[in-house]
Order: C-alpha cells, then sequence, then structure tokens
C-alpha cells in the first residue's frame, strides 16, 4: 500500500488515548513508508495523525474544502495540501489517492466517510481495505449494530466482513495488507428479499 487515508475527528475527544493512537498511527504509517491521506487540517486527531507522520519524516497529503480553509484550519506543514470545493469531491479526492481507508475516533463526518467508502466497495466501485482502528472499544456499538443488519437479514455476512476491525495498528495494517475483497456483490434476487 502506497497510500492510506484516515478519517477521523476534529477534535480530541475525552480519552487521551484517541490522541496518543492518532499520533502512533501517523508515526507508524512514516516508518512502513505508506503516505497519510487524511482531510488537512491541524486541530483534533486530524492533526495529531498528521503530525504523528510527519515527525517521522513521512509524506502527508491534506485535502481540504476551501470553505474549511477560511476558518483558518488548515495544517501549514504537509507535504501537500490539496484544496477543493465541496465536501463530496473531497472524499473523491481522498479516494483516488489512497490504496485504503482507517477510521479513527470521530463523529457524524468520520462515520459518514467511512459508510460511504463501505457503500461504494459494496457496489463493487472499489476493492479497498476498509478498516476501523477500535481505541479502547470506541466502535464497540456501531460492531454490535452491524452484527444485527445482519442477523436481520439488511446487510450480507460477506459485506459485513468488508470492515477490517482491531485494537492495535500493526494488526490492522497486515489485515489491510493480506485483504481479499468478497466475491458477493450487493444485488439480490426477488426470491431472496
Amino acid at each position: 500500500m502506497k497510500n492510506i487515508t484516515v478519517f477521523c475527528g476534529s477534535s480530541f475527544g475525552s480519552e487521551e488515548i484517541y490522541k496518543d493512537q492518532a499520533e502512533l498511527l501517523g508515526k507508524t504509517l512514516a516508518k512502513q513508508n505508506i503516505g497519510l491521506v487524511y482531510g488537512g487540517a491541524n486541530v483534533g486527531l486530524m492533526g495529531a495523525v498528521a503530525d504523528g507522520a510527519l515527525s517521522e519524516n513521512g509524506t502527508v497529503i491534506g485535502v481540504l474544502p476551501n470553505f474549511l480553509r477560511s476558518k483558518e484550519i488548515a495544517h501549514l506543514g504537509l507535504t501537500e495540501l490539496i484544496l477543493v470545493e465541496s465536501m463530496h469531491e473531497r472524499k473523491m479526492k481522498m479516494n483516488d489517492l489512497c490504496d485504503g481507508v482507517i477510521a479513527l475516533p470521530g463523529g457524524f463526518g468520520t462515520l459518514e466517510e467511512l459508510f460511504e467508502m463501505l457503500t461504494w466497495s459494496q457496489l463493487g466501485l472499489h476493492k479497498k481495505p476498509i478498516a476501523i482502528l477500535n481505541i479502547n472499544g470506541f466502535y464497540d456499538s456501531l460492531l454490535e449494530l452491524l452484527q444485527t443488519m445482519s442477523e436481520k437479514g439488511l446487510l450480507k455476512e460477506a459485506n459485513q466482513k468488508m470492515l477490517l476491525v482491531s485494537d492495535d495498528i500493526d494488526d490492522l495494517l497486515n489485515q489491510m495488507k493480506n485483504y481479499t475483497p468478497p466475491t458477493v456483490g450487493k444485488w439480490i434476487d426477488k426470491k431472496n428479499t
């Protein structure tokens, strides 16, 4: 993998471990010569993952909508900062630049980005590994919901398994490097509905 996109919060959250793990992820990517693609901000977990990678001389590409740049949150120390016009264009560019995705703790934006990438994969628009670094059980409730969706027949088990999960950075990166996308598509016929 040449580049990994990281989706995460623009705040630090309530637990110091989120910031520590974001920084460690950035450092680990740089040490493994994997470029970081992220939202381009210098705040919260976004800033922490970028600073971690930069501290190890990693390549860091930020993708930031112009309207957020005007709020003075752009990280000025990046390898490259790409300015786009909309949030949708931001996600498209981040997808174009990466070979896989990791979600750290975050809010609505992080979930929206994660689920759009999962949906695109489910629809066959890409075959990239998508992962959650489940820091301190942050995503446990979400993973339980996905299990319920599968048990209730609203999410195929093969598609549920597209989401790679670990609380350990090295394990997660290993899963991503060895990822094989499912061969099952989204579409089902009428008799299976």
